[in-house]
């Protein structure tokens, strides 16, 4: 499980996505989940869903990397279906003791459903074609106005992608420490769900040392670099929009034009 985990993960390439503006990618995403959220139309969903296959085949990112991508959160998934076929009053269909299936309820799950993997989709297409300090400056770009109020906005944005981007080295620390748990015959699988807590005592407690262990490296390794925070900070390579990124946008904003006007009209 630990390994299908790929949040945080940067796969290098020089495909179309590659080459984008990270903020006209950051902005896209941002308002591809908004649109997805305000809409409710099968047309509209496969319109969206044709948006994301687009952008995984112009990528070149594989497409069972973005499914492995999906197995964290299929419980979820799951979990959020049952709840709104069963429990959304409306046109009965098939009735079970006191559990009921109703046309809306299936309606509801399969939108719910559309939604969070569309939505794990695009953002795992903007981490696997995006690197960690390109996601730092466009972040920066985007909240600069905040600098106007005092937000710390640079350092938001270090710790925003640091965070990210120990995700995949925790993970496989994490892995690391399992193995040697299972190594020495300790038992994850058997046993109730207190008893699965409570053997991961012994990984939970070598993980926080090795994080804090890392932190205090990471902190010490930046301050021999004199880092002092975003003040007077100057870029090797400074963020320009390019045609290509005019056309991305001119083409998502279509495409998020077409589904509202789907959702509206009720096709």
């Amino acid at each position: 499980m630990l390994k299908d985990i790929t949040l945080g993960q940067f796969f290098p390439g020089n495909t179309f996505m590659h080459k984008l503006d990270p903020r006209v990618k950051l902005v896209v995403c941002f308002v591809f989940i908004i649109v997805l959220f305000i809409t409710e139309n099968l047309a509209a969903y496969a319109l969206a869903a044709l948006f994301i296959i687009l952008g995984v085949k112009v990528s070149k990112t594989s497409p069972k990397m973005l499914l492995k991508s999906l197995k964290p959160i299929m419980f979820l998934v799951l979990f959020t279906s049952i709840l709104n076929i069963f429990y959304i009053e409306g046109e009965v269909l098939v009735r079970f003791w006191i559990l009921k299936v109703t046309k809306e309820g299936l309606m509801t799950a399969f939108y719910m459903t559309s939604r969070i993997i569309m939505l794990v989709c695009a953002t795992s297409l903007l981490m696997y074609t995006t690197s960690p300090i390109s996601l730092t400056d466009a972040l920066e770009h985007l909240l600069a106005p905040l600098n106007k109020v005092k937000f710390p906005v640079h350092e938001f944005s270090m710790m925003m992608t640091i965070a990210m981007r120990f995700i995949p080295t925790l993970i496989e620390e994490t892995d690391k420490i399992m193995a040697a748990q299972k190594a020495r015959g300790a038992d994850f699988e058997s046993g109730n769900i207190f008893a699965r807590a409570k053997a991961l005592i012994p990984i939970l407690v070598p993980l926080f040392v090795s994080s804090f262990r890392r932190a205090d490296e990471l902190a010490t390794a930046m301050e021999c670099r004199l880092y002092q925070g975003g003040e007077g900070r100057t870029r090797l390579n400074v963020l320009k929009l390019t045609k290509y990124d005019y056309v991305f946008m001119v083409f998502s904003a279509i495409s998020f034009v077409l589904m509202i006007l789907l959702n509206v009209v009720g096709i």
